[in-house]
């Protein structure tokens, strides 16, 4: 935006950005208006939102210091729209009060482009266009949430805006690296990466086939997403089972990237050095599925997953869990490495992959006591680990027949030992 400001007066520059997005807002208004109720009770045309945006720019602009010209014309805007709501709820019985605040929002975009940066008022606008289009979305958002779902977030976000922050940040026990925060503030993170997978699933995703329900499984736990997926894969026919395969894949290639979003927010350094390695992995995992996935899709046909992936991860009995999850394997490893050492550790790291890795690993992340290739090491050995057992509950759940055996053998063992490689190769670039 400066540089147009240097080749264009500024006024001119923000008389059009006004008059611009005044027209978008009014066009997305007279087109809303038009599809739901009709042009009797519309609030003027598209050029009557577009006339408000230049009447709040040209009211701006005349009084400079007290701006009372501005707020005078705001009254009188106000007083009009007033006086449109009163004869269009007598008339015509309609209450919606909508298109009278993007018309108040419309008359304050002269002071945004004046005063706040180019990428605010891009943002205001674009907000404004996409929550005038979205009403029936969020209608159908609504119908199909079931009664507790916002009563279990509404809790979620005074845990986390409330309690959270007056947790005491001190150790139980002295020299072990665990405080009632670190305990929380881990258990809100993974929650929260889960709830956001969790809504795709269940809101956006509903009937989405089985790839972007291994995906979106994923994020939230590649273990539980296996063991439904597998146990689904049984009632499959012979092709459509590789496409679950594939789907199961992909969960682990969304695991390695779960852990990268973790990483950025629990320990900046250590995500430096474990980038490289999970990309890799994420990039090998991810591109065996596909293979899988177009290798057979003709074959398979469309094939969508009847049960929840996911279950609410905001639900207190799913985050209690979580927390003694995570306080356990804190003094675990602690311990482990306090009186076995790193060879200790390392076989802790192996056997925490029997279940979800996620409190193990997030345990290693916040532990102060070892340093960035020790938590690195450990931490890859453990989502090996996890790939092996994995392959194992793809196996077992799926009913153990030989054709379902060898793809989940052939395709999770060469992610495996992809996974091995890079283990041992980033061991020894750590040294």
């Amino acid at each position: 935006m400066e540089k147009i400001y240097a080749y264009l007066p500024p006024d001119f520059v923000n008389f059009v950005l006004v008059t611009l997005f005044a027209l978008l807002i009014g066009l997305s208004q007279r087109r809303m208006s038009l599809k739901r109720e009709g042009e009797t009770t519309i609030f003027g045309t598209d050029r009557t939102f577009t006339f408000i945006g230049i009447l709040g720019y040209l009211l701006y602009i005349l009084s400079p210091d007290d701006y009372a010209l501005f707020v005078g014309g705001g009254v009188v805007v106000g007083v009009l729209l007033a006086i449109n709501y009163y004869a269009k709820q007598m008339r015509h019985d309609v209450y919606g009060v909508t298109s009278i605040i993007i018309a108040l929002i419309t008359y304050c975009l002269a002071p945004i482009v004046y005063t706040q940066p180019s990428w605010l008022l891009v943002t205001v606008v674009v907000t404004v266009l996409l929550l005038a289009e979205m009403k029936h979305t969020f209608t159908e958002l609504v119908q199909r949430m079931p009664n507790d779902e916002m009563v279990t977030l509404a809790k979620f976000l005074a845990i986390a805006g409330i309690v959270l922050p007056m947790l005491p940040d001190r150790p139980f026990i002295a020299g072990v690296p665990v405080t009632p925060y670190s305990i929380w503030l881990a258990t809100v993170a993974v929650s929260g990466i889960s709830y956001f997978s969790y809504i795709l699933r269940r809101y956006v995703f509903k009937s989405a086939g089985v790839m972007v329900a291994g995906m979106l499984g994923g994020i939230y736990s590649s273990t539980a997403t296996i063991i439904v997926l597998s146990r689904e894969s049984k009632s499959a026919g012979e092709d459509a089972r590789r496409e679950y395969v594939a789907a199961m894949l992909m969960s682990v290639a969304m695991m390695f990237l779960r852990f990268i979003i973790l990483a950025v927010i629990f320990n900046r350094t250590l995500f430096a050095i474990l980038l490289p390695p999970l990309l890799v992995m994420f990039v090998a995992t991810a591109s065996i599925s596909l293979f899988l996935h177009f290798r057979w899709r003709h074959s398979s046909g469309g094939v969508s997953v009847k049960s929840d992936v996911t279950s609410n991860p905001l639900e207190f009995k799913v985050a209690l869990i979580f927390a003694l999850l995570f306080v356990a394997f804190t003094f675990l490893t602690h311990y482990t490495w306090l009186y076995l050492g790193d060879s200790g550790l390392n076989a802790l790291s192996f056997v925490s992959g029997l279940s979800d890795i996620t409190p193990f690993v997030l345990n290693l992340f916040g532990n102060v006591n070892l340093s960035g290739a020790e938590i690195a090491r450990c931490s890859m050995q453990a989502m090996v680990a996890n790939m092996a057992v994995n392959m194992l509950y793809a196996c077992f759940f799926s009913g153990m027949s030989k054709p379902m055996v060898r793809v989940v053998t052939a395709s999770f063992g060469i992610a495996i030992v992809a996974g091995a490689i890079v283990v041992v190769a980033s061991w020894l670039a750590w040294l």
